[in-house]
C-alpha cells in the first residue's frame, strides 16, 4: 500500500469551507481514481494548517492521480489554501486498519 501525504496552510476561518470542498468535490474525484484506497484529513484545532493522507493500492496508482486528477483539485481547493500544497509519497509500513505489517 501507498501513501500520499500533502500538507497545507488554510486562508483564516475557512475550515468549515475546506472541510466541505474535501467532501463535496475532492473525496468525488479520488473514489473515482482506480486503486484508491481511502482519505485521512487532519485539521489542529488552531485551522490554519491541513493534513490529509490518502492510501493507494500502488505507488504508480498514486503518481497517475498525481499527474491526472491532482491539477484540478489543487484550483478547486485554491478558495482556502495559502501557497502551494508540499505532498510527501510513501509506502505504508504498518496499519491496524488495512491490517498491514512490518516486512
Amino acid at each position: 500500500m501507498f501513501a500520499r501525504t500533502v500538507r497545507m496552510q488554510l486562508k483564516p476561518n475557512s475550515v468549515p469551507e475546506f472541510t466541505q470542498l474535501i467532501e463535496r468535490e475532492v473525496i468525488p474525484v479520488l473514489r473515482k481514481q482506480q486503486g484508491f484506497k481511502d482519505e485521512i484529513t487532519f485539521v489542529p484545532s488552531e485551522g490554519r494548517e491541513a493534513v490529509g493522507i490518502s492510501l493507494w493500492e500502488q505507488k504508480e496508482n498514486a503518481e497517475a492521480y498525481h499527474r491526472g486528477a491532482y491539477p484540478e483539485v489543487l484550483k478547486a481547493m485554491a478558495k482556502v489554501v495559502e501557497g502551494t500544497p508540499q505532498v510527501q509519497a510513501s509506502e505504508v509500513s504498518n496499519s491496524t486498519w488495512h491490517k498491514i505489517a512490518a516486512r
